[in-house]
């Protein structure tokens, strides 16, 4: 069951009649994950709004308004080259009964649990997908968040469930992204550390989580220094999609130094999401379409 009647439509058939959702992931096309020998993959992220974060740039609520963001989500997976979507379960369930996931690529978030501006956001709980709810309703992946403070006790928990997931999904052989950071707090907020040596760091404990590495991919940030990408995705061979992240003011400069390390040999594609959502002129289309174009 479809619709585009937009947010009252979505909410008339969530109310009257939810088995809808679990219909329409029965009869989504699916396809793989990779196509081809030379496949790239491009992924639009939207799973923010579920651990609070509905900041972009100076607009502190510009992912607030689902009807808008559904259109922008549907607009860039319409978008010749793009893939596929990350987004937590509602997001992915609204775009289900659009109708809008056939023949995508479609990603699960798993730990939202860590509120931005918490008190506790680095223990991340896994508050959302679990592996059996990506199997049961055919989705092809899920995407984990794994900050690493070391002053942080919550952060061994998050590291313990994060292996635990990894596990549970290699049992139901269902690729997992591993998005990891080294990250301190500075005047009570987190910053993630982007030097070479702590994404070298945070990808070597990935890399070992669980007791298989079968099926973990990793998402990765680019360095400060986009020089120094070659040296850090060197530490692992496990298949890795570059964090596309917030670009600020410099688009064309971010396009650049995504470009460099997307040509360095494991980095099978490129996840991307407020930057290509929100861009700084209005224009989803074309930010996708210079992002698609990079691959």
């Amino acid at each position: 069951m479809s619709t585009d009647s937009g947010p009252a439509g979505l909410a008339r058939i969530r109310a009257r009649h939810p088995e809808a959702v679990a219909e329409a992931a029965r009869r989504r096309v699916r396809r793989p994950l990779l196509r081809g020998d030379g496949g790239r993959l491009m992924v639009i992220a939207a799973d923010h709004p579920a651990r609070g974060a509905l900041g972009v740039g100076a607009h502190a609520l510009a992912m607030a308004d689902r009807g808008d963001l559904l259109d922008r989500l549907r607009l860039a997976l319409s978008r010749p080259g793009v893939d596929g979507v990350l987004a937590s379960a509602d997001i992915l369930e609204d775009l289900l009964l659009l109708g809008a996931l056939d023949d995508k690529v479609v990603v699960g978030s798993m730990n939202r649990g860590g509120l931005a501006g918490a008190a506790f956001e680095l223990d991340d709980r896994f508050t959302g997908h679990r592996a059996k709810d990506l199997a049961r309703l055919g989705f092809d992946a899920g995407k984990l968040l794994l900050r690493i403070d070391y002053q942080d006790p919550g952060s061994l928990d998050t590291l313990h469930a994060a292996a635990r997931a990894i596990d549970e999904m290699a049992e139901h052989q269902l690729p997992v992204f591993v998005e990891p950071f080294i990250c301190r707090r500075i005047h009570g907020r987190v910053h993630n550390d982007l030097s070479a040596e702590a994404v070298i760091r945070s990808i070597a404990i990935a890399s070992g989580l669980a007791g298989t590495s079968a099926y973990t991919w990793l998402k990765v940030p680019v360095t400060e220094n986009a020089d120094d990408m070659a040296e850090v995705m060197a530490t692992s061979t496990l298949p890795a999609v570059l964090l596309g992240g917030d670009i600020g003011d410099d688009q064309e400069a971010a396009f650049e130094k995504w470009r460099g390390a997307l040509r360095l040999p494991t980095v099978q594609g490129l996840v991307a999401g407020r930057s290509l959502l929100y861009p700084a002129d209005g224009d989803v289309a074309a930010a996708v379409d210079t992002a698609v174009g990079l691959l």
